[in-house]
């Protein structure tokens, strides 16, 4: 289920808690509201934020080393596990009519619907989205809510660290001296903030698309995919409506047949 952690991305995930932990550590040597309330034993607010970063690291790991739904076999008895019927295959456009037979190229194992190979990876992926190099990985089927989980948290850890930052800066009677006293913590401010603002774009775009159920690749690739070019701009066939979308999303766990989703004939667990 998941990576190693000294394999490919070794160095991105180190660079990631080394940032991280300087970040925290200058915010608490700073004389910003976290070290006043340390050193005056309000030792609840200085907890809670070493608590949510430590949470936000043990999220980032947990995306970044967890198999995202790699396809590593084929399924024998994929034909009667996706339930469609040869009338159901007649009904599919002429451009997708082999799509249950469709193999991949690169890894040559079937490809069940919304899934694509991540040449980075070298494996297929379940309701691929994206391969984020933040993390290190694919963003799939098994660790997308976990991914957009992640990122709430972050944004949380980010906009605090953010709050707790301008609380510390100091006055000085010129500029010069005003940068050398705050230059550090004014670097770790514009760096926080230039982080906040990625992470809440990030998170708005993944919970549009969540709501709409479709993928970052789907939303961006939708002319090329073979199940998705023949329907409208505005047409979706896995749509089910945004509070049903959100639900499946985070609340229905397990591997989705995307087939029968698509003929409108539910969502069954496999």
């Amino acid at each position: 289920m998941f990576k190693n952690v000294f394999g490919s991305g070794f160095l991105v995930r180190t660079a990631h808690v080394i940032l991280t932990w300087v970040t925290t550590l200058i915010l608490f040597l700073h004389d910003t509201e976290l070290r006043k309330q340390e050193e005056t034993g309000q030792l609840v607010q200085p907890v809670l934020f070493v608590l949510l970063v430590l949470l936000s690291v043990l999220l980032y790991f947990a995306v970044s080393l967890m198999d995202p739904g790699f396809i590593l076999s084929d399924d024998s008895d994929l034909q009667f596990t996706l339930g469609v019927t040869e009338e159901q295959q007649d009904m599919i456009p002429p451009t997708t009519k082999s799509l249950r037979q469709r193999r991949c190229g690169h890894c040559l194992l079937q490809q069940p619907m919304r899934s694509k190979h991540c040449q980075t990876c070298q494996h297929c992926v379940r309701r691929y989205d994206h391969h984020c190099p933040w993390i290190e990985n694919c963003v799939g089927e098994r660790n997308h809510r976990w991914f957009v989980l992640y990122l709430a948290v972050q944004l949380l850890v980010l906009l605090w660290g953010l709050h707790i930052a301008w609380t510390g800066f100091s006055y000085a009677p010129t500029w010069q001296l005003w940068l050398r006293t705050n230059g550090v913590l004014l670097a770790v401010a514009v760096l926080v903030a230039l982080l906040s603002l990625i992470v809440l774009l990030l998170l708005s775009s993944h919970l549009y698309l969540v709501s709409l159920n479709t993928t970052t690749w789907e939303f961006m690739s939708r002319h090329r995919i073979s199940y998705l070019k023949h329907c409208g701009a505005d047409e979706n066939p896995f749509d089910r409506g945004a509070f049903h979308n959100l639900w499946g999303f985070f609340c229905v766990w397990g591997t989705v047949v995307w087939e029968q989703v698509y003929f409108r004939e539910g969502s069954d667990q496999v």
